[in-house]
């Protein structure tokens, strides 16, 4: 009896799953930074990563990036939170990145190679297993676009050009004053880092035993040792949980009240 072209595919997968668990359970992959990914294995990930950036960013609106007031904030945005990294003219990446696998990109090569749509989509959003993190959670749109249009013009830039170019520090605008978003608080949870000392429905992670586990929180009579368990103290809890419980083991995070409103949603209905 001959096989179906369904049935080969099939068995082809079954088997090529068994293989991976034999080699994942026995150790055999070697996950150390120090040893680089297989070729096929790299560029097999990368080409993931740019089609799916391309799709997700194909309905971005660029608004114009030429403003020399937002180059300079974007000067001041880089300067703080990206050259640690990705480096800049003249500028190396700080030792911890450069033992980074994969290295974090040459940013003058990626704004030859990418539009500007999709730079602000890795820049929000970041990327899984690569150290680049979503920057949403710590910056507003305008600083968004600000890094942006930096980023567009480092290829045009010299390392004397950068070294003279003076950034610039604005106000940040509003934040958006919108009702609870459990989804929206979901991500926020996982942007804080909050599973690397509690386990979280609904979150992967580590889900270290830590602190103590979410789940249940709106059945709980107390919160932070003392506090009563209502949505606005759960919210101040968030923000600032050194004033409400000193000397406790969770340290403020720079929590938004957005983000505490959102998180709180999330938490209180998260079983």
């Amino acid at each position: 009896m001959k096989w179906r072209w369904a049935e080969i595919v099939l068995a082809t997968l079954v088997v090529a799953g068994i293989v991976g668990g034999g080699v994942m359970l026995a150790g055999a992959y070697d996950v150390s930074a120090v040893d680089n990914h297989l070729a096929p294995t790299y560029h097999a990930l990368d080409l993931a990563m740019k089609r799916a950036v391309k799709v997700r960013a194909s309905n971005i609106k660029v608004p114009p990036l030429e403003d020399p007031a937002l180059l300079a904030r974007g000067r001041a945005l880089y300067e703080e939170h990206c050259a640690q990294c990705h480096g800049a003219p003249g500028v190396a990446p700080q030792p911890f990145a450069l033992g980074m696998t994969p290295a974090a990109a040459n940013l003058a090569h990626t704004a030859k190679e990418w539009q500007p749509a999709e730079v602000y989509w890795v820049v929000k959003n970041g990327l899984k297993m690569t150290g680049m993190p979503a920057w949403e959670y710590r910056l507003d749109e305008g600083e968004l676009w600000a890094v942006v249009a930096f980023v567009e013009k480092l290829p045009s830039l010299s390392p004397a050009d950068y070294a003279a170019m003076k950034g610039t520090r604005q106000p940040r605008g509003p934040e958006e004053n919108s009702a609870p978003d459990a989804r929206r608080g979901q991500f926020a949870i996982q942007q804080y880092a909050c599973v690397t000392c509690h386990s979280i429905p609904g979150i992967v992670g580590a889900n270290a035993p830590v602190g103590p586990p979410l789940d249940g929180l709106a059945s709980r009579a107390i919160i932070g040792g003392h506090l009563p368990n209502t949505r606005e103290n759960l919210e101040a809890f968030l923000r600032h949980p050194q004033k409400y419980k000193p000397g406790g083991a969770m340290p403020d995070l720079g929590v938004t009240p957005r983000d505490a409103r959102d998180m709180a949603e999330y938490l209180m209905g998260s079983g």
